[in-house]
């Protein structure tokens, strides 16, 4: 069974850093991309960052440059380092994968961005 835990959110100030992470169980980890989605209250699900089995990385332009997502699959484990954070990337993140033409998600983890 796929399982994926998310850690990491809080609330942090303008301008500061959280680094989010993603256990993952039940799949060959290494061998799927892996993505980073973000929901705000009353808005849609949106994907923040992606992240290849080969190590290719794509953003939303919202985040580029601010954002780095890594993967560590020793450890079975998904990141995502955010600095230079904003009141608007408030939200919860969630990190999911595809396997077997189903979608997992975790549970999610809130950040909260706010002086």
């Amino acid at each position: 069974q796929v399982h994926l835990v998310e850690r990491g959110g809080g609330l942090v100030q303008p301008g500061g850093s959280l680094r989010l992470s993603c256990a993952a169980s039940g799949i060959n980890f290494k061998l799927y991309t892996m993505h980073w989605y973000r929901q705000a209250p009353g808005s849609q699900r949106n994907l923040v960052a992606s992240i290849t089995s080969s190590h290719d990385r794509s953003y939303a332009d919202s985040v580029k440059d601010r954002f780095t997502i890594s993967r560590d699959n020793v450890r079975n484990t998904l990141y995502l380092q955010m600095n230079s954070l904003k009141p608007e990337d408030t939200a919860r993140y969630y990190c999911t994968v595809r396997f077997r033409d189903n979608d997992y998600w975790g549970q999610g983890t809130q950040v909260t961005v706010s002086s």
